[in-house]
């Protein structure tokens, strides 16, 4: 009965500690060039959405071709190629509109 008294705790702080280093891990550090008016945080949410929407119109976009020419199997790894870099583009888009450039560390 002790031991599970204290278990518990255990599990809960290193799941609580663990969902804090993945929650980050690929988030790029956001560097102020000029005087931004939003803090990086706010810049990475809006931003974020920009690049959410981009994704889903490009894959509606590819899509879309792929009807227009009458290939019925479209390529999915080619539009998911194509969405992804049109998210990317918005959103680095996006954050040098709000005053931030990105820095990856991988």
């Amino acid at each position: 009965m002790t031991v599970g008294i204290f278990r518990a705790p255990a599990v809960l702080a290193m799941v609580t500690a663990l969902a804090g280093c993945i929650d980050h891990a690929n988030d790029p550090v956001l560097l102020a060039i000029g005087v931004p008016v939003n803090p990086p945080a706010v810049a990475h949410s809006i931003c974020m959405t920009d690049g959410n929407a981009m994704y889903d119109e490009a894959r509606r976009q590819y899509q879309l071709r792929a009807q227009l020419t009458g290939y019925a199997n479209a390529d999915e790894l080619e539009a998911e190629t194509t969405a992804r870099a049109a998210a990317h583009r918005q959103y680095v888009a996006c954050l040098s509109g709000q005053g931030y450039r990105t820095l990856y560390a991988n």
